[in-house]
């Protein structure tokens, strides 16, 4: 049913994710699918990584650990914004076709009052992707 799982991952929020991971890891293992693992991180320096090339590493890192883990094939896919607070979710959007997904599966937090004046990133992703779209709590 699913060949290619997309699954955003902030590195600075790596610990809030498991279930997210989890969910994406077992979904991947019940369709054969392959796990490719989206990062958005700026081209300056951040308490992740000083330039998008150590970003890039630290993400195939993560990925190459989440295969072991797992069990599963995975990739990294790691994109440069020059403000990913602001162009996230176009960054991401994009990342759906640019890898050839066809699931995001995506951490999200539980709605509060802000979500009714700004979406949240999961909320855009899901309202506007013309794939399928999983949010995890």
């Amino acid at each position: 049913m699913f060949k290619r799982i997309m699954v955003p991952v902030d590195l600075t929020h790596a610990d809030r994710l498991e279930k997210a991971l989890g969910c994406a890891a077992d979904m991947a293992k019940q369709y054969g699918a392959e796990v490719v693992y989206v990062g958005v991180a700026s081209a300056s320096p951040s308490a992740i990584a000083h330039n998008p090339q150590e970003y890039a590493q630290k993400l195939k890192d993560f990925a190459d650990a989440q295969a072991t883990a797992r069990g599963i094939t995975v990739q990294a896919h790691a994109l440069t914004s020059h403000d990913p607070a602001t162009d996230l979710d176009a960054t991401l959007l994009k990342a759906i076709a640019d890898t050839g997904s066809d699931l995001v599966v995506m951490a999200s937090h539980v709605p509060n009052v802000t979500d009714y004046i700004w979406a949240s990133n999961g909320g855009t992703i899901a309202a506007h992707a013309k794939i399928s779209v999983m949010l995890v709590r």
